[in-house]
């Protein structure tokens, strides 16, 4: 079945598992005690589950795939001994492919990972915050999305460790049920440790009900999927490409939508800049998405442009 599979679905189930074999690699590090954490930046750590996550990805699918796209959070000397994870998600290879995807090639695919996101989290203990992200672009825009959550269920000692997500958009979603955010009220998630006059002034702006401060682009949007806020707001450059990929495409397969602070969706080439420098605005509903766009006060997106 594997081999007369569309290259978007075996691409799709091979991302699923090696982003679970990601999850032990980050749980491994963390038993161990010595994360290896490396400063790139000011609130920026990298620690060794980063590394050998990514290294574990971006080999296993740079083998598997070796005319396409994939780039990575981490700056890494290629790897040449990964270790292959023979594993892949049979329920994903079974899923019905998207039309405009069957006939569509490796070469033509762009893949964005994020190893780990959430370290400074990781790093701190806050370890629910904690994602693997696998975005898949076709033509600039997210086609499939991967979000790994290595330690979900770890306060509960009976309940399986971990969870992975998945979304394509136009066939549904997978590894969870989604949730509608409370109606009536304005539940807002943005950043915990990246926080501006700026982004707190587009915040006062939509006069939320709660404000939700967690790490992680990936927990961020999960909380949307999960129905425990209705918006995420971040007015500032910051996040990734990496970061948003996946979360957008599982967002827009269960009807949210994804785009920058002005309400433009970002391109996903493999030619783009990396950073998001219009912020991001992410809600599970369109309607709520519009109606948060035009609440954003004019002030507010004019510092915020590329």
């Amino acid at each position: 079945m594997a081999t007369t599979s569309p290259v978007f679905l075996r691409l799709m189930a091979n991302a699923v598992a090696v982003a679970n074999h990601a999850g032990n690699i980050i749980r491994e590090v963390m038993s161990k005690g010595d994360l290896g954490i490396v400063e790139k930046g000011v609130n920026d750590p990298q620690t060794e589950a980063d590394r050998r996550a990514q290294q574990c990805i971006i080999g296993n699918l740079n083998k598997k795939f070796p005319l396409m796209s994939v780039i990575g959070e981490e700056d890494l000397a290629q790897e040449t001994d990964t270790e292959l994870v023979s594993d892949i998600d049979k329920e994903v290879l079974n899923l019905k492919c998207p039309e405009d995807l069957v006939n569509v090639t490796e070469e033509d695919f762009v893949v964005w990972v994020d190893p780990l996101d959430g370290t400074a989290e990781y790093t701190e203990g806050m370890l629910d915050h904690v994602t693997v992200l696998i975005g898949i672009a076709h033509k600039n825009r997210p086609v499939g999305g991967v979000i790994h959550q290595p330690y979900y269920n770890y306060k509960n000692d009976k309940a399986g460790l971990g969870r992975t997500l998945w979304g394509i958009p136009g066939v549904g979603v997978g590894g969870f049920n989604p949730v509608a955010p409370p109606e009536g009220k304005r539940l807002v998630v943005t950043t915990r440790s990246h926080m501006t006059p700026v982004v707190q002034q587009a915040l006062d702006s939509l006069k939320p009900d709660e404000i939700l401060r967690v790490g992680g682009a990936g927990y961020k949007v999960m909380l949307l999927m999960e129905g425990k806020a209705t918006a995420y707001v971040f007015a500032s450059p910051g996040c990734k490409k990496w970061d948003t990929c996946a979360p957008e495409a599982i967002l827009t397969a269960m009807g949210g939508r994804l785009t920058d602070i002005h309400g433009d969706p970002y391109s996903y080439a493999s030619t783009e800049m990396h950073p998001n420098r219009r912020g991001v605005l992410a809600a599970a509903k369109s309607d709520d998405h519009k109606w948060f766009v035009e609440n954003i006060p004019d002030a507010v997106k004019q510092l915020v442009k590329s």
